[in-house]
């Protein structure tokens, strides 16, 4: 693609597909990448449209707001005001001495890739889910709670007949009533935490009342269903041979180490989630800022406008903090208004007053929901020295103890070094928070932004075909800014 538009969007989730829509609305030359064969994210993640059927948006909050968006995305793309690109994998991005934007992607599809330019840029990635690693977490039928709703979501299919979700956050209890509506037996919910702690932050939890009248009716959902909810309760070990046969509970103390009654449950499915870790490989490469939010994750420093501190470059959505779907919209919106301010065309004030007062309260409600549902501090005491860590490249607990006492890998980058966690496949996307977690315990200390940090940078984005890097030239690798090999 030679042309170059005045805005490239990463992204067609709920702060994409706002930014995008919202930036052609006001005028400007918009290309909308995404990795998906078809707009939502993860959110609103659903069954192939070309084979779409009454009852595909049960389960799914703001649906009517996720039509009117693609609906409009239609409609703009039919004009000509937005070149939607879907089915592209962005691996790479650069900018230029003249302050322009290239985006290098790859086709999910095995195929030729492109490039994509433009004079600014909004990153809206999302995240993924955070995971913490248990004895017997390897075993087949454990899986993300993330991973468990795509399937339900985006292929109609059951994870398993029995289930066990446990982690911590309000993102279970839709896993939970998702998994009972499409007919398994949930045999248990154990949240880490306990769920009064709304209370220490009345002022946080009243900035979302949608978020209370949500809350009301998964707690309608799961008594209908008769799905235990077991507050300070943490899956300790996962038992089986050749898959997940069953899952020991053990109840907590206010730290996470376990300290009550073990009980074991029967389970051929164990769906984990422990909030989401932000997708921070593009805004990284870019040279954006970064500090450690409220729930623990490194995150895109952003001013009231979204921009981060590098000229022309904008990011949305979960990259910024973790705080859901509305919240992620209207940071799309704003970061789209503001650009177009910048750049000169119309942008109602009144309209950015209200999106900006609106992610205040957002973000003072995410904080709320953070510090009530955090990562149990003492969460490492649930590992054996075999519990695998990393396993990609089959690191262990003991392999991480021993980097750290006789080898002297006191922060994580080190680690990674010694004992290659985030070495393998993934690059430390699933082990990376749990491998710094590990590191700041083992040094009696708290994590920060700079062990995450090396944990979160890649040099690629995604696997790319060595044809592709070979096709690089030196301009490109220049622009880059570090060397490729």
């Amino acid at each position: 693609m030679r042309e170059t538009y005045d805005v490239a969007v990463v992204g067609a989730g709920p702060a994409g597909l706002a930014a995008a829509v919202e930036a052609a609305e006001a005028g400007l030359g918009v290309a909308l990448v995404d990795a998906a064969g078809q707009p939502g994210g993860q959110f609103w993640r659903h069954y192939d449209e070309r084979h779409a059927r009454p009852g595909d948006s049960a389960g799914h909050h703001g649906w009517a707001v996720f039509t009117r968006l693609r609906d409009r995305l239609r409609a703009l793309s039919s004009a000509g005001r937005i070149s939607y690109l879907p089915g592209l994998q962005v691996w790479l991005a650069t900018r230029d001495g003249g302050g322009t934007f290239t985006l290098r992607a790859t086709p999910v599809v095995p195929g030729e890739g492109t490039a994509v330019t433009a004079r600014a840029l909004i990153l809206c990635p999302g995240g993924y889910d955070r995971q913490l690693p248990v004895p017997g977490w390897d075993l087949p039928g454990v899986m993300a709670a993330g991973g468990v709703q795509a399937l339900l979501k985006g292929q109609r299919t059951l994870a398993g007949r029995r289930a066990v979700v446990a982690g911590t956050g309000p993102f279970l209890l839709p896993v939970a009533t998702g998994l009972a509506a499409a007919g398994a037996r949930v045999a248990a919910v154990a949240e880490a935490n306990a769920t009064l702690g709304w209370l220490r932050d009345l002022r946080g939890a009243a900035s979302a009342p949608a978020k209370g009248f949500e809350a009301v009716q998964y707690a309608a959902l799961m008594a209908r269903h008769r799905v235990p909810y077991r507050t300070r309760t943490v899956v300790t070990e996962i038992l089986g041979e050749d898959r997940v046969e069953a899952v020991r509970l053990s109840g907590t103390g206010r730290d996470g180490r376990p300290a009550g009654p073990v009980t074991e449950v029967a389970a051929d499915l164990v769906a984990l989630g422990w909030g989401f870790t932000p997708s921070l490989e593009l805004p990284l490469m870019l040279g954006a800022d970064t500090r450690k939010d409220t729930d623990g994750s490194l995150v895109v420093t952003v001013d009231a406008f979204q921009r981060t501190g590098v000229p022309g470059l904008y990011v949305a959505g979960e990259a910024t903090g973790v705080g859901g779907a509305v919240l992620a919209g209207q940071e799309g919106r704003l970061s789209a208004l503001a650009l177009a301010r910048t750049l000169g065309r119309p942008a109602d004030p009144a309209l950015m007053g209200r999106l900006r007062r609106s992610i205040v309260r957002g973000r003072r409600f995410a904080a709320a929901m953070h510090r009530t549902y955090p990562v149990p501090p003492a969460w490492t005491s649930w590992l054996r020295d075999d519990t695998l860590v990393c396993r990609c490249e089959e690191v262990s607990y003991g392999d991480l103890r021993h980097a750290h006492d006789d080898l002297g890998a006191d922060d994580p980058r080190t680690m990674k070094m010694l004992a290659r966690p985030g070495m393998g496949w993934c690059q430390g996307r699933v082990c990376g928070f749990a491998t710094a977690g590990v590191a700041a315990c083992l040094s009696r200390r708290e994590s920060t932004a700079d062990d995450l940090r090396p944990l979160s940078t890649r040099s690629l984005a995604a696997p790319v075909p060595l044809g592709e890097l070979a096709a690089l030239t030196d301009e490109d690798a220049e622009g880059r800014g570090r060397d490729l090999e």
